[in-house]
């Protein structure tokens, strides 16, 4: 099942208010970008967040889940993406332990 636009819309609408959030549609569903740091994907209208030592430790009970088929990434499941305060702290802290992007080579 693909994400719907309204809950790409609703999860973008939240977590911008942590700071400069963007997206890219990729086979229906969204990767997620903080900072442009890869830190995460909405799939099947859940959003999942890459498991770093920050979000295991200030999500300790969230769910981990696999956000397509095929995925070899568990990652962790946001239910509540309304808690913009936690979210705020969850992608800062996550940013920090994030590579940088890589630089696109011009050829």
């Amino acid at each position: 099942m693909a994400t719907s636009k309204e809950f790409h819309d609703y999860v973008v609408e939240n977590l911008q208010k942590a700071g400069e959030i963007s997206t890219r549609k990729m086979m229906g569903e969204y990767l997620v970008y903080y900072q442009k740091k890869l830190v995460g994907d909405i799939c099947d209208n859940c959003l999942f967040l890459k498991p770093t030592e920050a979000v295991l430790r200030l999500l300790p009970d969230a769910d981990r889940g696999y956000p397509y088929e095929g995925s070899k990434t568990l990652m962790v499941v946001v239910d509540d993406v309304e808690n913009t305060k936690l979210l705020a702290e969850v992608l800062s802290e996550m940013y920090k332990e994030l590579p940088e992007p890589k630089k696109k080579v011009k050829s």
